[in-house]
């Protein structure tokens, strides 16, 4: 039986457990539109084809699995190119179908022709350009297999009009066949035997988690494994939720987990920050020394050997001089460790670690993450810790960029991965709303927050359609400190004080009646005593809701290290 490129193409993503496509039409790829109806996929029509890649990318983040948005061509493609860097930078599994003009016109700069592919190779896993019906079904189990994969990340399948238009035997393919792309999984033995030796040696190890333990379902290994072995536990910005913040006791009661040290880096706790400076071992999982980490490279763990677990063995070496590179999954390479450190336990391992510990505990009394309570004006941080207490720890938050981004990461503490869904490496204003909206289409009854500044909320707050129109109650906290609040806070330190371009307090809109015309709920907080009430009000609404809480302006992200400096040199006020 004969069908259409744009019927094969339903066909392929039913096979891949396609649930939801978020897109805008056009008219390349109108004859995917025309045959929608007739197949069981959602549909979530975005106000902006950026949107539709960062809630292809919220989705994949919230559930594991693949992501897909479709657009048209020209501009519609060109639009999403945001979107793909931001799921690249962070390795993060969607597929963008883009449309384009009919093979014979390309090159001929036909109306809304672009070249998507050269455009966005610099910023994808892979990238296909389809000219033959006969190639469409094995190249959409190709992007999908290549997507979550070895490192994930973002595929691009270009799709000119007329291979969609054109009819051939739909036949798809059983396995997937690429010479050359093999990625090892398999932990090596030997490695993992010699890391082992090193870790039973060390006295003061830190074991240093990234996204990647989230992208390898390796939560529970690497809690078993640290618990084993009493190695504290910090994560990069991508990995929060990948160990949890906090325990509960059998009653429910809430208590920090003693080897969990939060975050690391330019906005990381003290004693992540001193404990990974006085390391004679770093334990790497899954995360590859991102600048924002390390600070000055000569300074970070200077006295510690260093052992890196990575899927992606460019990954590995490519910032510091790995002692034990092990290549492979996370979870695999996590397991083996346990199995060999049940058939090699170490005895007296609580006494050893104990002063290490307790070393770590001066430094958390010293200096613990904390704000100025002030009863006259609203402090972000305290809604970050409010919507964490009223949400029981159980929502799914998602970030702006910015300082609103880097409150929730300190003051909402984490405990399940695939919680917390923020651009990292690029660090995409406007990436929360769509993001959340992502979520809560794969999680309709959950708990879903946006947490932003009054800044990047303006980035993409044409979604907030996208949500009331498909009966998505995402809650979004705008911590309106009428500034681009981490701009401002550099420019105080190294800039003179010279406020230019980041002050918003006369041209920003009224975010409650803008809430309003949208369709969605808008709530306002003023003072300390009304957050609370607002929270709650905004939770019991099972509708969008928009809540605006004007905060101090003049508040900081601390502690706060300053570009050039090691990671220990921290501004703590």
């Amino acid at each position: 039986m004969k069908m259409k490129g744009a019927q094969i193409f339903f066909e392929c993503l039913k096979r891949e457990g396609v649930e939801v496509i978020f897109g805008f039409p056009g008219g390349s790829v109108l004859d995917i539109y025309h045959e929608m109806p007739k197949h069981d996929i959602r549909h979530i029509l975005v106000r902006h084809e950026q949107g539709a890649a960062h809630m292809a990318d919220g989705y994949a983040r919230a559930t594991g699995r693949v992501g897909v948005c479709l657009v048209t061509s020209g501009p519609g493609a060109t639009n999403t190119v945001t979107g793909i860097a931001t799921a690249n930078m962070d390795s993060i599994p969607i597929v963008v179908f883009t449309g384009q003009v009919p093979t014979a016109m390309i090159g001929d700069d036909a109306f809304q022709e672009v070249d998507i592919i050269g455009i966005t190779r610099p910023c994808t896993k892979h990238s296909y350009l389809v000219k033959d019906v006969n190639e469409l079904a094995r190249v959409i189990k190709e992007a999908f297999y290549l997507a979550r994969t070895g490192r994930p990340g973002p595929i691009v399948v270009d799709l000119p009009k007329d291979v969609i238009q054109a009819q051939t035997e739909f036949r798809y393919p059983k396995k997937v066949d690429l010479p050359g792309y093999h990625p090892t999984l398999e932990a090596h033995g030997g490695q993992i035997k010699r890391a082992y030796q090193l870790i039973k040696k060390s006295r003061h190890p830190v074991i240093y988690a990234g996204g990647g333990v989230i992208h390898g379902d390796a939560s529970e290994e690497l809690l078993q494994f640290a618990e084993m072995i009493r190695a504290p536990v910090t994560s990069t910005l991508m990995g929060l939720g990948c160990f949890p913040a906090e325990i509960r006791d059998k009653k429910g009661k809430r208590s920090p987990h003693p080897l969990w040290l939060g975050m690391l880096g330019m906005h990381g706790t003290y004693e992540a920050n001193m404990a990974v400076s006085n390391a004679d071992l770093l334990l790497a999982v899954g995360a590859r020394f991102d600048d924002r980490v390390t600070g000055k490279i000569s300074g970070f763990a200077p006295k510690a050997k260093y052992i890196h677990i990575d899927v992606d063995p460019t990954s590995i070496g490519k910032t510091v001089e790995v002692h034990i590179p092990i290549v492979g999954d996370c979870k695999n390479a996590l397991q083996k460790l346990i199995q060999t450190a049940e058939a090699e336990p170490v005895e007296g391992l609580e006494e050893a670690r104990a002063p290490w510990l307790e070393q770590i505990g001066l430094w958390r009394e010293a200096h613990p993450l904390r704000y100025a309570f002030d009863p006259q004006i609203i402090k972000p941080q305290y809604v970050v810790e409010k919507i964490h207490e009223l949400s029981g720890g159980d929502a799914i938050i998602t970030t702006e960029v910015g300082q609103n981004q880097m409150w929730a990461a300190q003051f909402y503490r984490f405990t399940r991965p695939r919680t917390f869904l923020s651009s990292g490496g690029l660090g995409t204003m406007g990436y929360g709303l769509p993001a959340a909206i992502g979520a809560q289409t794969a999680f309709p009854d959950r708990l879903v927050v946006d947490i932003a500044g009054d800044g990047s909320i303006q980035m993409n707050i044409q979604e907030l359609m996208t949500a009331v129109c498909n009966c998505l109650p995402v809650k979004v906290a705008i911590l309106r400190n009428q500034f681009l609040g981490m701009v401002r806070q550099w420019q105080e330190l190294f800039y003179e004080k010279n406020y230019c371009g980041t002050c918003l307090a006369d041209s920003s809109p009224d975010f409650v009646r803008l809430a309003e015309a949208y369709g969605a709920v808008g709530l306002r907080a003023t003072k300390p005593e009304e957050v609370e009430p607002v929270i709650r009000e905004a939770f019991a609404i099972k509708r969008p809701v928009l809540m605006d809480f004007l905060v101090s302006p003049a508040e900081g992200v601390y502690p706060m290290v300053p570009a050039g400096k090691s990671i220990s040199e921290m501004l703590l006020t």
